[in-house]
């Protein structure tokens, strides 16, 4: 497996600033205590934030790339939050210090692409800042559509406003006039090739967002999306949820995983330590290597190429299409 795949946390970092964006929205500026450079990020990059103790969440960052002083991520605070939002919007203020991972990105710009489509609605809209910065800085052609339910829930409105990409935004409200409700077919049209399109919000909005490109022809390689919280599966989609062994390397130990178990349960309950956060499958945390058999892979968070490689999968969602996985525990 690659050393990459496996996000620690790692950086302590200084909170410079806390500022409400919107309705539960929160940007935090992050910077080195010593005033250092920070490792660099792409458009599209996540960090991993401890919330708590035992507690991390991965946040994309929002501001432009090309910033080696800081780094902002924006947190919405979920109404059903275990601890990680609220233990942000809570406990963080101005001058703390906060533990987090380096960038990781699994939602990166296509780089030949000739045209770009971001699509965001809500909270989704942070990787698209991002994105929007590093796309204006290299002239290259694109548009944003921003979807929110109304005014005060729209984060970042003041700054999208001042920014050099502010005439390829378009903005749309739930509350606004009919004209300008997003319509995605029409944001979409129909794929030309060159043309990529990003899509990050909550599950129903990058849903229809995803269903409409795909009624439109437009093809899977030309089609991104990263999800804040993992998506419905088709209906009538089967479990298959065959029971499989896990071997630990170091020791030879066969653990069994069972039909209504997921691997990281198995590992809890066996006494194996495993570090997770979202339990999810999107946040990367439990990323373990696979030495051998096949992983079954039910993530949102590991790239098409990562999972080809079969050397790693995320014990919290995925399971293994091959009799047993061993693992480098």
């Amino acid at each position: 497996m690659q050393e990459h795949l496996v996000p620690s946390l790692d950086m302590d970092l200084r909170l410079a600033a806390r500022r409400e964006e919107a309705r539960g929205i929160v940007s935090f500026e992050l910077v080195h205590p010593q005033g250092r450079v920070l490792p660099p990020f792409e458009a599209g990059a996540h960090i991993l934030v401890q919330a708590a103790p035992g507690i991390a969440r991965a946040y994309s960052l929002c501001n432009d790339p090309s910033e080696r002083h800081r780094y902002v991520i924006g947190v919405l605070r979920a109404p059903d939050s275990r601890g990680g939002s609220a233990g942000l919007h809570d406990a963080l203020h101005a001058g703390m210090v906060v533990r987090t991972s380096g960038p990781r990105n699994a939602f990166a710009l296509a780089p030949a692409a000739c045209r770009s489509i971001l699509l965001g609605g809500g909270i989704g809209i942070t990787p698209l800042l991002a994105m929007a910065a590093h796309l204006a800085a290299t002239q290259a052609d694109f548009v944003l559509h921003y979807c929110t339910r109304d005014a005060g829930r729209t984060a970042f409105a003041g700054h999208i406003a001042q920014a050099p990409y502010a005439r390829q935004v378009r903005w749309h409200r739930d509350d606004g006039p009919h004209a300008q409700r997003f319509d995605a077919a029409q944001a979409l049209g129909r794929p030309t090739p060159g043309t990529h399109v990003y899509v990050c919000g909550p599950a129903g909005f990058m849903a229809h967002a995803m269903s409409t490109a795909a009624g439109l022809g437009w093809p899977a390689s030309q089609l991104h999306s990263e999800y804040f919280t993992p998506p419905e599966p088709p209906a009538g989609a089967p479990a298959a949820d065959a029971v499989f062994d896990l071997v630990l390397a170091s020791s030879g130990r066969r653990i069994a995983v069972g039909a209504g178990q997921s691997a990281a349960q198995a590992l809890q309950e066996a006494g194996v330590p495993l570090v997770m956060s979202c339990e999810q499958g999107i946040c990367g945390t439990c990323v373990t290597t696979v030495l051998q058999g096949t992983p079954d892979h039910r993530d949102h968070y590991l790239t098409d190429e990562d999972r080809q490689r079969n050397d790693c999968f995320m014990p919290c969602r995925s399971r293994a299409c091959s009799a047993e996985l061993v693992i480098d525990l």
